[in-house]
Protein backbone atom coordinates (compact mmCIF):
# COMPACT_ATOMS: atom_id res chain seq x y z
CA UNK A 1 0.00 0.00 0.00
CA UNK A 2 1.54 3.31 -1.08
CA UNK A 3 1.77 5.53 2.13
CA UNK A 4 -0.67 8.83 2.22
CA UNK A 5 0.88 12.33 1.91
CA UNK A 6 1.63 13.55 5.08
CA UNK A 7 1.80 17.43 3.42
CA UNK A 8 0.12 19.04 0.92
CA UNK A 9 0.90 22.73 -0.36
CA UNK A 10 2.59 24.75 -2.91
CA UNK A 11 5.54 24.12 -4.98
CA UNK A 12 6.16 27.91 -6.57
CA UNK A 13 8.62 29.73 -8.62
CA UNK A 14 8.37 33.35 -9.31
CA UNK A 15 4.80 33.65 -10.52
CA UNK A 16 4.09 29.85 -11.35
CA UNK A 17 2.55 28.17 -8.57
CA UNK A 18 0.90 24.14 -8.18
CA UNK A 19 -0.39 22.08 -5.59
CA UNK A 20 1.70 19.48 -4.54
CA UNK A 21 1.60 16.17 -2.21
CA UNK A 22 4.80 15.23 0.12
CA UNK A 23 5.79 11.31 1.35
CA UNK A 24 8.31 10.30 3.12
CA UNK A 25 10.88 8.41 1.11
CA UNK A 26 11.89 6.02 3.69
CA UNK A 27 9.95 4.34 6.60
CA UNK A 28 11.02 2.63 9.51
CA UNK A 29 7.32 0.49 9.83
CA UNK A 30 8.53 -3.11 9.56
CA UNK A 31 11.45 -2.42 12.39
CA UNK A 32 10.66 -4.87 15.49
CA UNK A 33 9.80 -2.38 18.19
CA UNK A 34 9.18 -4.04 21.54
CA UNK A 35 6.65 -3.05 24.57
CA UNK A 36 7.79 -3.40 28.12
CA UNK A 37 5.92 -5.21 29.97
CA UNK A 38 5.04 -6.33 34.26
CA UNK A 39 6.72 -9.80 34.08
CA UNK A 40 4.10 -10.83 36.94
CA UNK A 41 0.73 -10.02 34.77
CA UNK A 42 1.98 -9.75 31.18
CA UNK A 43 -0.03 -6.18 31.41
CA UNK A 44 1.98 -2.93 29.62
CA UNK A 45 3.70 -0.79 31.29
CA UNK A 46 2.51 2.73 30.93
CA UNK A 47 5.27 5.69 31.66
CA UNK A 48 4.16 9.14 33.07
CA UNK A 49 5.93 12.04 33.63
CA UNK A 50 5.62 13.35 36.99
CA UNK A 51 7.00 16.90 38.86
CA UNK A 52 10.49 16.54 40.07
CA UNK A 53 9.90 18.28 43.23
CA UNK A 54 6.41 16.78 44.47
CA UNK A 55 6.74 13.79 42.46
CA UNK A 56 3.03 14.18 41.60
CA UNK A 57 2.28 12.78 38.19
CA UNK A 58 1.52 15.71 35.66
CA UNK A 59 -1.47 15.65 33.42
CA UNK A 60 -0.90 15.78 29.22
CA UNK A 61 -2.57 19.40 29.83
CA UNK A 62 -0.21 20.54 32.11
CA UNK A 63 2.53 19.81 30.41
CA UNK A 64 4.44 22.73 28.53
CA UNK A 65 7.96 23.43 26.77
CA UNK A 66 10.89 25.03 28.11
CA UNK A 67 13.87 26.57 27.28
CA UNK A 68 16.54 25.87 30.32
CA UNK A 69 17.82 29.19 30.97
CA UNK A 70 19.85 28.97 34.19
CA UNK A 71 20.57 26.40 36.64
CA UNK A 72 16.67 26.22 37.92
CA UNK A 73 15.36 28.89 35.61
CA UNK A 74 13.21 28.15 31.97
CA UNK A 75 11.09 29.97 29.25
CA UNK A 76 8.17 28.46 28.88
CA UNK A 77 7.15 28.65 24.96
CA UNK A 78 3.75 27.34 24.01
CA UNK A 79 2.26 25.54 20.93
CA UNK A 80 0.56 28.18 19.62
CA UNK A 81 3.45 30.86 19.57
CA UNK A 82 5.63 28.02 18.06
CA UNK A 83 3.22 27.74 14.90
CA UNK A 84 3.20 31.55 14.50
CA UNK A 85 6.64 31.71 13.54
CA UNK A 86 8.07 31.06 9.79
CA UNK A 87 4.07 30.77 8.58
CA UNK A 88 5.49 32.18 5.12
CA UNK A 89 6.96 28.92 5.03
CA UNK A 90 4.40 26.38 6.37
CA UNK A 91 2.75 25.20 3.22
CA UNK A 92 4.44 27.06 0.16
CA UNK A 93 7.71 25.89 -0.87
CA UNK A 94 9.16 28.73 -2.53
CA UNK A 95 12.28 28.13 -4.83
CA UNK A 96 14.71 30.97 -3.87
CA UNK A 97 17.42 29.79 -6.21
CA UNK A 98 19.24 27.09 -7.97
CA UNK A 99 22.95 25.31 -7.32
CA UNK A 100 24.26 23.44 -9.46
CA UNK A 101 23.70 19.94 -8.09
CA UNK A 102 26.87 18.49 -7.45
CA UNK A 103 27.63 21.59 -5.26
CA UNK A 104 26.01 20.60 -2.02
CA UNK A 105 27.85 17.65 -0.30
CA UNK A 106 26.37 14.72 0.89
CA UNK A 107 27.04 15.47 4.73
CA UNK A 108 24.19 18.05 4.43
CA UNK A 109 21.62 15.70 2.95
CA UNK A 110 19.62 15.04 5.61
CA UNK A 111 15.88 12.65 5.08
CA UNK A 112 14.81 12.23 2.05
CA UNK A 113 10.58 13.29 0.67
CA UNK A 114 8.69 12.16 -2.63
CA UNK A 115 7.06 15.62 -3.93
CA UNK A 116 4.77 15.10 -6.41
CA UNK A 117 1.76 17.40 -8.49
CA UNK A 118 -1.78 16.85 -5.80
CA UNK A 119 -3.94 17.38 -8.77
CA UNK A 120 -4.32 17.23 -12.56
CA UNK A 121 -4.37 21.23 -13.33
CA UNK A 122 -0.69 21.90 -11.69
CA UNK A 123 0.62 18.87 -13.19
CA UNK A 124 1.74 20.48 -15.96
CA UNK A 125 3.53 23.43 -14.23
CA UNK A 126 5.41 20.75 -11.84
CA UNK A 127 6.50 18.83 -14.73
CA UNK A 128 7.87 22.06 -16.62
CA UNK A 129 10.01 22.88 -13.69
CA UNK A 130 11.29 19.21 -12.71
CA UNK A 131 12.05 18.70 -16.90
CA UNK A 132 13.97 22.42 -16.65
CA UNK A 133 16.06 21.54 -13.20
CA UNK A 134 17.09 17.98 -14.99
CA UNK A 135 18.08 19.27 -17.86
CA UNK A 136 20.51 22.10 -16.45
CA UNK A 137 22.14 19.68 -13.60
CA UNK A 138 20.73 22.26 -10.55
CA UNK A 139 19.02 21.69 -7.64
CA UNK A 140 16.59 23.84 -6.43
CA UNK A 141 16.50 25.72 -2.51
CA UNK A 142 13.85 26.47 -0.23
CA UNK A 143 12.99 27.05 2.95
CA UNK A 144 9.69 25.10 4.99
CA UNK A 145 8.51 24.46 7.94
CA UNK A 146 8.76 20.34 8.82
CA UNK A 147 9.01 18.92 11.91
CA UNK A 148 8.10 22.38 14.06
CA UNK A 149 10.92 24.09 12.54
CA UNK A 150 12.23 25.97 9.64
CA UNK A 151 14.38 23.92 7.64
CA UNK A 152 16.52 24.62 4.70
CA UNK A 153 15.41 21.88 1.72
CA UNK A 154 16.97 21.08 -1.58
CA UNK A 155 14.83 19.99 -4.37
CA UNK A 156 16.16 17.37 -7.01
CA UNK A 157 14.83 15.57 -9.86
CA UNK A 158 14.02 11.76 -9.75
CA UNK A 159 12.27 10.00 -12.24
CA UNK A 160 9.01 11.66 -13.50
CA UNK A 161 9.02 13.82 -9.63
CA UNK A 162 11.17 15.21 -7.05
CA UNK A 163 13.53 14.21 -4.31
CA UNK A 164 12.56 16.89 -1.22
CA UNK A 165 15.69 16.68 1.30
CA UNK A 166 15.52 18.92 4.68
CA UNK A 167 19.14 20.13 5.09
CA UNK A 168 20.97 19.87 7.80
CA UNK A 169 21.87 23.17 9.85
CA UNK A 170 25.92 24.56 9.42
CA UNK A 171 26.25 24.44 12.93
CA UNK A 172 25.14 20.55 12.62
CA UNK A 173 28.20 19.82 10.26
CA UNK A 174 31.13 18.89 11.55
CA UNK A 175 34.53 19.73 9.47
CA UNK A 176 37.05 17.02 7.90
CA UNK A 177 39.99 17.11 6.93
CA UNK A 178 41.04 13.52 6.58
CA UNK A 179 42.96 11.45 8.50
CA UNK A 180 47.24 13.21 9.31
CA UNK A 181 48.35 9.79 8.89
CA UNK A 182 46.79 9.42 5.04
CA UNK A 183 47.91 13.03 3.28
CA UNK A 184 51.28 11.74 1.82
CA UNK A 185 50.88 10.50 -1.54
CA UNK A 186 50.42 6.53 -2.07
CA UNK A 187 52.38 4.26 -3.58
CA UNK A 188 51.63 3.69 -7.07
CA UNK A 189 52.22 0.17 -7.45
CA UNK A 190 50.25 -0.60 -4.48
CA UNK A 191 47.38 2.23 -6.05
CA UNK A 192 47.64 0.60 -9.10
CA UNK A 193 46.48 -2.85 -7.59
CA UNK A 194 43.27 -1.51 -5.40
CA UNK A 195 41.95 -0.08 -8.96
CA UNK A 196 42.54 -3.65 -9.89
CA UNK A 197 41.12 -5.41 -7.20
CA UNK A 198 38.11 -2.37 -7.06
CA UNK A 199 37.35 -3.47 -10.91
CA UNK A 200 36.94 -6.78 -10.39
CA UNK A 201 34.08 -6.31 -7.44
CA UNK A 202 32.77 -3.42 -9.35
CA UNK A 203 29.12 -4.53 -9.77
CA UNK A 204 25.27 -2.63 -9.51
CA UNK A 205 24.05 -1.92 -6.34
CA UNK A 206 21.10 -4.42 -5.26
CA UNK A 207 18.80 -2.73 -2.04
CA UNK A 208 18.93 -6.46 -1.14
CA UNK A 209 22.44 -5.96 -0.07
CA UNK A 210 21.24 -3.70 2.83
CA UNK A 211 19.02 -6.17 4.70
CA UNK A 212 19.34 -5.93 8.43
CA UNK A 213 20.50 -9.85 9.87
CA UNK A 214 19.67 -8.86 13.03
CA UNK A 215 16.07 -7.70 12.34
CA UNK A 216 15.60 -11.27 10.58
CA UNK A 217 16.44 -13.71 13.74
CA UNK A 218 14.42 -11.04 15.87
CA UNK A 219 11.52 -12.36 13.44
CA UNK A 220 12.83 -16.14 13.83
CA UNK A 221 12.81 -15.70 17.51
CA UNK A 222 9.79 -13.79 18.09
CA UNK A 223 7.49 -16.86 15.49
CA UNK A 224 9.76 -19.42 17.97
CA UNK A 225 8.14 -18.34 21.02
CA UNK A 226 4.89 -18.05 19.25
CA UNK A 227 4.90 -21.67 18.47
CA UNK A 228 6.05 -22.49 21.92
CA UNK A 229 9.50 -24.31 20.69
CA UNK A 230 12.71 -23.47 21.57
CA UNK A 231 14.17 -20.07 20.21
CA UNK A 232 16.59 -20.62 17.05
CA UNK A 233 19.96 -19.79 18.36
CA UNK A 234 21.99 -17.88 15.86
CA UNK A 235 25.38 -19.15 14.87
CA UNK A 236 27.91 -16.67 14.23
CA UNK A 237 30.56 -17.52 11.69
CA UNK A 238 34.29 -18.07 13.48
CA UNK A 239 36.61 -15.30 12.36
CA UNK A 240 39.49 -15.87 10.20
CA UNK A 241 42.36 -16.73 10.97
CA UNK A 242 45.22 -14.58 10.18
CA UNK A 243 47.36 -15.00 7.64
CA UNK A 244 51.51 -14.73 8.22
CA UNK A 245 52.68 -12.92 10.64
CA UNK A 246 51.81 -10.15 12.31
CA UNK A 247 53.70 -7.56 10.16
CA UNK A 248 51.44 -7.82 6.74
CA UNK A 249 53.20 -6.71 3.65
CA UNK A 250 50.20 -4.21 1.49
CA UNK A 251 51.50 -5.07 -1.47
CA UNK A 252 50.99 -8.83 -1.25
CA UNK A 253 47.97 -8.54 0.65
CA UNK A 254 46.26 -6.79 -2.26
CA UNK A 255 48.11 -9.49 -5.16
CA UNK A 256 46.35 -12.49 -2.67
CA UNK A 257 42.65 -10.20 -2.73
CA UNK A 258 43.10 -9.73 -6.61
CA UNK A 259 43.60 -13.57 -7.04
CA UNK A 260 40.73 -14.61 -4.80
CA UNK A 261 38.65 -12.34 -6.82
CA UNK A 262 39.62 -13.86 -10.09
CA UNK A 263 38.91 -17.21 -8.63
CA UNK A 264 35.43 -16.80 -7.39
CA UNK A 265 34.67 -15.71 -11.54
CA UNK A 266 36.32 -18.98 -13.00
Amino acid sequence: MAPRAFWKGYLKLSLVTCRVAMTPATSEREKVRFHTLNRDTGNRIVSRYVDESSGKPVSEADEGRGYQTGDDSYVLVEDEELDDIALETTRTIDIESFVPRNTIGWVYLDKPHYLVPDDAVGAEAFSVIRSAMEDTGTAALSRLVMYRRERGVMLEPRGSGLILWTLRYGDEVREFDGAPEAREAPDKAALGLVKKLISERTQAFEPEMVHDPVQEGLMDLIASKRKKRPAKKVTKPAPEAPTGGNVVSIMDALRRSLSAEKGKRK
